[in-house]
């Protein structure tokens, strides 16, 4: 067998589901790729840039915010805190939540959560570093 069945979930529910030859993606001891009768694993997963690689040739790029993944019997369960196709982030939006969380992070005299605002800011900064990676900007 030269593909496995690969599932992307996020809170919002599956961004993907298709018959693939091969992920890479961010793991937290760094970038991974699985392909076709890879051995059983699960990893956690960091913000960086999830590659799909479809049985038709063509590639997808999503940013993915962290979370799990397991492949076990050529199926690969990717359960992400949040991920969307490149081409649609919102680079704008991604900008202004970069900003807030960097006031947040900045200001001491409030009471902040900061390994949320931490987060926030990871976060930003991965989609704002994939969407100048990825798309020609003019």
């Amino acid at each position: 067998m030269n593909s496995f069945e690969a599932y992307v979930l996020t809170p919002e529910g599956a961004i993907f589901r298709e018959t693939v030859t091969g992920v890479k993606m961010p793991g937290a001891l760094g970038s991974f790729e699985v392909k076709p009768n890879h051995a059983s694993i699960i990893s956690t997963l960091v913000p960086g840039e999830l590659t799909v690689r479809k049985t038709d040739g063509e590639t997808l790029k999503f940013a993915v915010s962290g979370g799990l993944v397991e492949m076990n019997d050529n199926v690969l369960n990717l359960l992400a805190e949040a991920a969307e196709p490149i081409e649609e982030i919102d680079v704008e939006r991604a900008k202004e939540s970069k900003k807030r969380a960097k006031e947040r992070l900045s200001d001491l005299s409030k009471d902040i959560d900061r390994p949320r605002a931490e987060k926030s800011l990871s976060r930003a900064e991965n989609r704002i570093k994939l969407f100048n990676k990825n798309i020609n900007v003019v």
